[in-house]
């Protein structure tokens, strides 16, 4: 074959996939929908909320109460203490344990209303829910915390570390000291002083979940700090793992990507919101009730006893 003519099969080649993109970009598909139920689609509401971020004033629910997840007794009788267990996942979390048999105590900064709903929730699926207000920046907050949890149920199964502080900064520059002592003192601190209050009273076959993120894999260049944090996050999930296995206490990490709750809406401008987790494989944020049950799973004795020490990702594809 002479050059002009493989130049000119190449060029025809080259027709034929420019065609076939641009038959395929026209498809424009959706948001991926593979779960129990379709889930809100971006664009979100363009809404921007003030610290800490009330679900109750969103304008779109998140939705967290997973009526298709049918409990079977994986937490029959235990105690989790969660943190950030007002809203979002920590809400979601704390439902689905109480479905799995679990009572629960919510730990939450002033979110009273949200508190009350979970609450609430939790009383729907038959168990116990303590409510505790306060700042897990504090350690004399958190180690009242426990020992109110003690007070309440005699013991302590499960903690989840959940609560966290996040705020977009464009430029290293704009991060002050103040912004930057917040993040690290309440998504860092918070998760030690937590764990370390807990650890005494938990026993064999207890578990500790923190919840990480994507930013800690991947980073962020607008959330210096929290993705600093998140990463810090999973390197405690695996160093604490390895201190409390002897002891037969399981430590993992969640490491969630874009989750439609109070903590992107309390952050992002409002325009940012309504193309939130839009870049994902999938297009869209999940919902709270999509996370939910990697929680369950990392609680549970019976479906992960040889795992500890694992961050598991729930990332829409990334």
């Amino acid at each position: 074959m002479s050059s002009k003519a493989t130049a000119a099969k190449q060029r025809e080649i080259q027709k034929q996939v420019d065609q076939a993109d641009k038959n395929e970009k026209s498809k424009s598909p959706g948001a991926m929908q593979a779960g129990a139920r379709r889930y809100p689609e971006p664009p979100y509401p363009a809404v921007h909320q003030d610290k800490p971020g009330s679900e109750a004033d969103l304008p779109l629910a998140p939705l967290y109460d997973a009526p298709f997840y049918k409990g079977s007794e994986k937490l029959k009788d235990k105690v989790a203490l969660i943190t950030g267990g007002d809203s979002g996942i920590g809400r979601s979390v704390a439902i689905l344990f109480a479905r799995e048999g679990a009572d629960v105590v919510i730990v939450h900064l002033d979110e009273t209303e949200d508190a009350e709903l979970t609450r609430a929730a939790v009383e729907k699926e038959g168990r116990k829910c303590l409510v505790i207000p306060g700042d897990v920046k504090d350690p004399s907050f958190c180690r009242k915390a426990v020992e109110k949890t003690k007070m309440q149920f005699s013991k302590l199964d499960i903690l989840v570390n959940n609560a966290a502080f996040q705020v977009h900064a464009a430029n290293i520059e704009d991060l002050t000291d103040e912004h930057f002592d917040e993040t690290l003192k309440t998504n860092l601190y918070g998760y030690f002083y937590m764990a370390k209050a807990a650890i005494p009273h938990l026993r064999n076959g207890s578990a500790i979940i923190n919840t990480g993120s994507v930013t800690g894999l991947e980073g962020s260049k607008e959330l210096l700090d929290y993705s600093m944090t998140k990463g810090g996050i999973h390197a405690f999930t695996k160093a604490l793992s390895g201190q409390l296995v002897s002891k037969g206490i399981r430590v993992n990490a969640v490491a969630p990507g874009p989750v439609w709750t109070p903590l992107n809406p309390s952050d992002k401008q409002a325009e940012d919101v309504a193309t939130f987790g839009s870049r994902t494989p999938m297009k869209r944020a999940a919902q709270p009730e999509e996370i939910a049950p990697a929680y369950v799973f990392l609680a549970s004795p019976q479906m992960s006893s040889y795992i500890t020490g694992e961050i598991v990702p729930i990332v829409g594809g990334y």
